[in-house]
């Protein structure tokens, strides 16, 4: 069975803070098979910091909104609140990848997360 990854906006972020090709990492890292997708909600936060922030955020989240489109990957078409629809999404079986340390406590296990700026944990 493919299971769905849902990539949160403060882990496209590391790409460019930890300098992580985020989705080798994923391929490197996880033993199954995946889907990954984006919340437009995430798009949505990812253009606000471009235009709100300068510097090194403002540098990642163009990075970021780059990598979504040249890797083509597949955005679900829901807005609101993208933590509120990530926790609703971890209790679909949808597996979410944050840093986010409030968020982590709100999801469903498992969910994922970047260890050691280089690697992808399932926390169970």
């Amino acid at each position: 069975m493919i299971k769905k990854i849902i990539i949160d906006t403060n882990a496209w972020m590391a790409v460019y803070e930890f300098n992580l090709d985020l989705l080798t990492a994923l391929r490197e890292s996880l033993d199954f098979s995946y889907k990954v997708y984006v919340l437009q909600a995430t798009l949505d936060e990812l253009k606000k910091i471009i235009s709100e922030q300068r510097g090194r955020f403002k540098q990642a989240a163009l990075l970021s909104l780059g990598l979504i489109n040249d890797k083509k990957i597949e955005i679900i078409n829901e807005i609101g609140n993208a933590d509120d629809l990530l926790v609703a999404y971890s209790k679909k079986d949808y597996l979410i990848l944050t840093q986010d340390v409030e968020l982590k406590k709100r999801l469903n296990k498992p969910y994922l997360t970047i260890r050691q700026k280089k690697k992808i944990l399932v926390v169970e």
